[in-house]
């Protein structure tokens, strides 16, 4: 069984865990290809070989080069639903997008379908979210597990008008989540990666036994003390095997 760790030492995003996938070995003009299948236009993907902490990392940016609209849960259901997308890959995908918009509606107090989806609806976030689900289903990933995930503090600028970090969203999807407080004045779980995250992995905690056949590097945008970066192990899960204890002779 083919298994995946997230090491979430510095935080997860969308665009970690993109950047962590390619970096695995998810070919950038297959992912574009897929992508092509949702009716979205007006953007680009591009993918840069970095370095953080002199680790060699893939850095993922969308580049928006038109106007994108604020979209709601419904509109985004309905991109996916009328995509040519593997079935896999929509359930998937309208299962994260359907979660983060739970969390929304219980913030803000609203029914899903009344969320407008702001900094989450845009072309970049939707692209992130269903390129990562894409990526896991190339790569072949039977399970994923995560390692426990590093909340910052202080505030961020959204649509809402200033935030207080965790965003209120990232908070709500992370209940039954094991997090810790790192002393970082920065976002270091999105609501993008909470939501993907927590849909997608099948456990928390340690890494499972397992054999590692391949690492990847994804590199975050925000500068911090910590490597800005996602790490993900790759390998076969090797269960293991607990010696009969055969008894004095």
């Amino acid at each position: 069984m083919l298994v995946a760790y997230f090491d979430c030492f510095s935080g997860i995003a969308g665009d970690m865990i993109l950047g962590a996938l390619i970096d695995l070995g998810v070919d950038l003009s297959f992912l574009k290809q897929e992508l092509q299948k949702l009716s979205l236009t007006g953007y680009d993907i591009q993918v840069r070989s970095v370095q953080c902490n002199h680790i060699a990392a893939t850095d993922v940016t969308v580049v928006v080069k038109e106007v994108q609209y604020h979209r709601s849960y419904s509109n985004i259901t309905d991109i996916l639903e009328q995509s040519t997308l593997d079935s896999r890959i929509k359930t998937r995908s309208q299962t994260i997008f359907y979660n983060l918009g739970k969390a929304e509606a219980k913030i803000h107090n609203v029914d899903i379908e009344e969320v407008h989806f702001h900094e989450v609806g845009a072309v970049d976030s939707i692209v992130d979210i269903v390129g990562s689900v894409i990526g896991i289903t190339r790569l072949g990933i039977d399970s994923i597990y995560c390692s426990p995930l590093p909340l910052g503090h202080g505030f961020v600028s959204c649509q809402h008008g200033l935030l207080p970090l965790p965003a209120p969203a990232t908070v709500e999807l992370l209940k039954g989540v094991p997090v810790y407080s790192v002393d970082l004045k920065q976002e270091t779980v999105t609501p993008t990666g909470a939501a993907v995250i927590t849909t997608l992995a099948d456990a928390f905690g340690q890494m499972p036994p397992m054999k590692i056949a391949r690492i990847g590097y994804g590199s975050g945008k925000i500068p911090s003390k910590y490597p800005s970066l996602l790490r993900v192990l790759l390998g076969e899960f090797t269960p293991i095997k607990q010696k009969k204890d055969r008894g004095k002779k």
